[in-house]
């Protein structure tokens, strides 16, 4: 059985075989497009760099690893989702007439409602074809009886609407939306979601959301997004008396998805994420970014602000020593070796290392480099790293 008002981190094909049949009300899904980018951001707290990888193997042959991929994470929502339920899957046009049929063969072809456009605006316009600026939101139903609260989404007409003698409005002169949305900006860097930002690589803003949820939930129901990423379904949701439940594979987005609903009044904390790593097994299957992101945070540090190409230093302690950090087993002499160099780029005389397990060559050069040249190497293991805390001059120094 599942647990509302929560987060789990996760493969969210792996976290729904664990909910009961038909026990969802909504499903918002928000994917990685099959955009063939990698996304790669340091958020504005220096703490933690948030990436991930939309790419598919195969060139041509791509695009249907990635629908298998999607596949049977699409067969879980189907099952959890209620008979009166309804799922909406945000696409781009890379891949949404694919995920359109592959949808058709799980929901049902007669179980296809809309193909929503969102048309929005923004920076990057091509000279070699018409600009692309819109996404396409796939709705479905289970049954035959859903959820739609039309009255809740109606808009006002842009153009003249019918008044009666004394000036009012008629009683209908609001429409309902059609299957395009050219009224909802995107978040970008400006316009009216640019307060929402949170820098976030494919942030949607909470208009989005808050059109779906109202439209196809009710207060109480329960909304599901299963690639949650930094929350915005689950804060809307809350916002609106819904219950909510976020899947996210990274445990950087779940802590992000805490904070965000912290500042919405939940009473959460990063406890709470249900099935967040903690033991070392769980830390050596997490994607390099988190696992960077964790030893960061466990050791105090800042990212390195270079994206790429940061010679060797991936984060700083305390603004002044130098981070390099392994997510591998018998870290050998060679790192050790290059890392000096970057110390000595940097013009610092101390650095850590931390890797799962270092070679004897390792700590014999860390050893040498400190009494012939004058360099404080500190290698430590993830196994210690989980049982130290860090001292205000940037040690690693054990827990009293």
């Amino acid at each position: 059985m599942f647990k509302v008002n929560s987060i789990y981190c996760g493969d969210c094909e792996e976290v729904l075989k664990t909910f009961p049949d038909a026990s969802i009300d909504l499903i918002y899904a928000d994917p990685p497009f099959f955009t063939q980018k990698n996304y790669e951001v340091i958020w504005g707290d220096g703490y933690e760099i948030r990436a991930f990888e939309d790419r598919w193997r195969g060139g041509k042959q791509g695009i249907y690893n990635y629908v298998e991929w999607m596949r049977p994470k699409i067969e879980q929502i189907h099952r959890v989702l209620k008979d009166t339920g309804s799922f909406y899957l945000h696409c781009d046009p890379h891949a949404s007439h694919y995920l359109k049929v592959l949808c058709d063969e799980i929901f049902g072809y007669s179980k296809f409602q809309n193909e929503i456009v969102w048309c929005y605006v923004g920076g990057g316009y091509s000279k070699k074809r018409w600009s692309r600026k819109h996404d396409v939101i796939l709705f479905y139903t289970k049954g035959n009886k859903w959820t739609f609260n039309v009255d809740d989404v109606r808009l006002p007409y842009t153009g003249n609407i019918r008044r009666h003698a004394d000036g009012s409005p008629y009683k209908h002169s609001m429409k309902l939306p059609e299957d395009w949305w050219a009224d909802i900006p995107p978040v970008g860097n400006l316009g009216r979601a640019f307060k929402e930002r949170l820098g976030y690589p494919t942030q949607k803003p909470e208009k989005l959301l808050e059109r779906i949820i109202k439209a196809s939930s009710n207060p109480m129901d329960i909304v599901l997004d299963p690639f949650c990423g930094c929350g915005t379904a689950i804060a809307v949701a809350h916002k609106f008396d819904r219950r909510w439940i976020g899947i996210d594979l990274s445990p950087t987005a779940c802590k992000l998805m805490v904070k965000r609903m912290r500042s919405i009044g939940v009473n959460i904390s990063e406890s709470d994420i249900i099935g967040l790593p903690m033991t070392l097994e769980d830390l050596k299957k997490i994607n390099h970014y988190d696992f960077q992101n964790w030893v960061c945070q466990k050791l105090n540090a800042r990212v390195s602000s270079r994206k790429s190409g940061d010679m060797g230093v991936d984060g700083w302690i305390m603004n002044t020593v130098p981070l390099q950090v392994k997510q591998s087993e018998r870290v050998g002499r060679n790192v050790v070796d290059n890392f000096e160099t970057a110390i000595r780029r940097a013009r610092k005389k101390k650095g850590i290392i931390v890797a799962f397990s270092f070679t004897r060559s390792a700590y014999a050069e860390a050893a040498r480099a400190k009494a012939q040249d004058g360099l404080d190497i500190e290698l430590i293991t993830v196994e210690e790293l989980l049982n130290r805390e860090v001292r205000e001059d940037g040690n690693a120094g054990d827990n009293p």
